[in-house]
C-alpha cells in the first residue's frame, strides 16, 4: 500500500523536483549547490518517502526509480571515463563510457568546456592541443548541462587523458603533464595527461 501523500509521476533528466528546504534528494536525485534546488539525474518515476517517525529531519525524500533497468547514471562529482568524439575550438564533446568502474548501458554525452581543462592559464587553454578524437578522458562531472549533456572537468592533476593514440596506431605513453608520446615513432604530442597514480 502506498503511504499518503506519496506522489508519482514521470520526470526526466535536469528536471525540477523541488527546493532543499522541502525535500531530501535520493536515489535518481541530486542537488544543485548554485541555486539549493533537487533535480532529477534519470528517467523515471519520481516518489516521494516520508522522514521516519524518529527523525529530526521532518522533509520528505525525493527519488526516481528507473522506468527500466539500466546501468550507472552520472551524478554531479561522479569521475567519469569518456572517449572524445569531437574536438572544437572552445569545448570538447566526449561519450561517456564508465561511471566509477561500472559500464554505462545508456549514450550519455559529455562536454569539457575551455574553463574546464586545467585549474591554471585557463585562458591559454587550447582545445586542440589538450584531446583528440578518440582519446579516453577521466573526467569529474560538473552538472547536468543542456540538451541533455553533462558537463565535465579535467581541471585536477589526476584528471585528463588517460588513453590516446598516435598517428601511427599505438598507444601513447605520457611523458608529462602536457605530452604523450608514441612508443614506436617515438613522435610526441600535445595532451592534458591525466597524473598517473593519483
Amino acid at each position: 500500500m502506498k503511504e499518503r501523500g506519496e506522489a508519482e509521476d514521470f520526470v526526466t533528466p535536469g528536471e525540477v523536483l523541488g527546493k532543499t528546504s522541502e525535500l531530501k534528494p535520493g536515489n535518481g536525485a541530486y542537488v544543485s549547490p548554485q541555486d539549493n534546488t533537487v533535480y532529477a539525474s534519470l528517467a523515471g518515476i519520481r516518489s516521494l518517502t516520508p522522514p521516519p517517525p524518529e527523525s529530526a529531519d521532518l522533509r520528505p525524500t525525493v527519488e526516481v526509480k528507473g522506468h527500466k533497468a539500466h546501468g550507472p547514471v552520472p551524478e554531479p562529482g561522479a569521475i567519469v571515463l569518456a572517449r572524445v568524439t569531437k574536438v572544437m575550438a572552445k569545448m570538447a564533446s566526449a561519450d561517456i563510457v564508465c561511471v566509477g568502474p561500472k559500464s554505462v548501458r545508456e549514450k550519455f554525452t559529455g562536454i569539457i568546456r575551455q574553463q574546464d581543462v586545467r585549474a591554471t592559464e585557463i585562458d591559454k587553454v587550447e582545445m586542440h592541443s589538450s584531446f583528440r578524437p578518440g582519446d579516453i578522458v577521466k573526467a569529474l562531472v560538473l552538472s547536468l548541462g543542456d540538451a541533455r549533456a553533462y558537463y565535465l572537468s579535467t581541471a585536477k592533476n589526476e584528471l585528463g587523458v588517460v588513453s590516446a593514440e598516435s598517428a601511427a596506431g599505438e598507444t601513447m605513453v605520457p611523458i608529462s603533464w602536457t605530452e604523450m608520446q608514441c612508443p614506436s615513432t617515438g613522435q610526441i604530442e600535445q595532451r592534458k595527461v591525466a597524473k598517473v597514480g593519483a
